[in-house]
């Protein structure tokens, strides 16, 4: 434990030490967020319009501080594991999964996700959305996401031997090549999920804090040393990025990290075969993400809104709470899902 205390500590400092350069860096780039208050439509609500009036004034503000935390992260863990994993041990197996397997896994999973991210905030930042460069169509990523998804659904199965679901009471659920299909949906659905949550200064990212800090816990107890290699190091780096990420936001993280912490996290639970566990911790996503969803298949088949605004944290906002105060809540209800994620995981 003593290791991988010192790696959240190395990771972090790293992570700080690149961080102001690296907001320099977006400011001369002019990679900042624009302003989006145009003329209200007519079918947008007053409330929508309140918070497009309100996200106004964090126009200027740098997006994309999540490309840095992704690479420190990749950069780390690649370096990390051969120097600190391989010398302790000769070809052992970490709860029961061969070293370099859970490795390909782990990686493959946070880094597809991630250019997949990568793609949307270049997209964003250089206007190319709007001048229709080399522009996907929204369909197309979702489908990108889904390959990813389905690859590493893919080496769960077939590489790492795991098709059950563990559920307390009922005992063990063999799933087959249905494991395949329910692990890539938990990974295109968190990754969706964490990138809309990250909506609100610090909102996501605290929320996720507290997940990984449940699920290092749990990586710890099961001797899994890849992930609680992994969650170290993304704790650290995620704790620094943090800090510059809170209400007022000095610059915001974009959907580079979004894609891949999201999908990550879920492949998390997969890996310690806590899934259950994951959807309580994960809730607050689940819920945030879900309220948009419903809200575009209301718009889209209904022909109306279910909610008056979406996703669920904007809703807050409009009842009159201010974004600090949101988050706060959130986060000690992340922390009450985290502690009784953890109390199912260990029955």
């Amino acid at each position: 434990m003593q290791l991988y205390l010192g790696i959240v500590i190395f990771a972090f400092v790293v992570t700080a030490v690149l961080i102001v350069p690296f907001i320099n860096f977006l400011y001369r780039m002019r990679a900042t967020v624009k302003s989006e208050l145009k003329e209200v439509r007519k079918y947008a609500t007053a409330e929508l319009t309140a918070i497009k009036q309100k996200q106004a004034r964090k126009a200027g503000t740098p997006t994309g501080l999540g490309v840095l935390l992704v690479g420190v992260i990749a950069t780390l863990f690649v370096v990390l594991f051969p120097t600190l994993l391989i010398p302790r041990t000769t070809n052992a197996l970490f709860s029961g999964f061969p070293l370099w397997r859970e490795l390909v896994v782990v990686f493959i999973t946070f880094t597809g996700f991630g250019l997949i991210g990568l793609y949307d905030d270049i997209l964003k930042i250089f206007g190319f959305a709007r001048t229709g460069v080399f522009g996907l169509r929204r369909w197309h990523k979702f489908a990108l996401q889904w390959v990813v998804a389905i690859s590493a659904g893919a080496l769960l199965h077939f590489g790492l031997g795991i098709d059950i679901v563990h559920i307390s009471g009922l005992g063990v659920i063999h799933l087959g090549w249905g494991y395949v299909v329910l692990a890539a949906f938990l990974l295109v659905t968190f990754a969706n999920a964490f990138d809309i949550t990250s909506g609100l200064d610090g909102l996501g990212e605290g929320l996720l804090m507290i997940c990984l800090l449940a699920f290092w816990i749990i990586s710890v107890a099961q001797l899994d040393q890849v992930l609680s290699l992994f969650i170290a190091i993304w704790l650290g780096s995620l704790m620094a990025g943090i800090y510059f990420t809170i209400h007022p936001a000095r610059a915001f993280l974009g959907n580079a990290s979004g894609m891949a912490f999201g999908a990550t996290l879920a492949l998390v639970g997969l890996l310690s075969g806590k899934i259950i566990a994951l959807l309580v911790m994960g809730s607050l996503f689940l819920i945030d993400g879900g309220s948009s969803l419903i809200q575009i298949l209301g718009k889209n088949i209904l022909k109306r809104r279910i909610f008056p605004i979406a996703p669920l944290h904007h809703y807050f906002e409009i009842l009159g709470w201010e974004e600090p105060k949101i988050v706060a809540r959130a986060w000690l209800t992340g922390l009450i899902l985290a502690l009784f994620g953890m109390w199912l995981a260990f029955l």
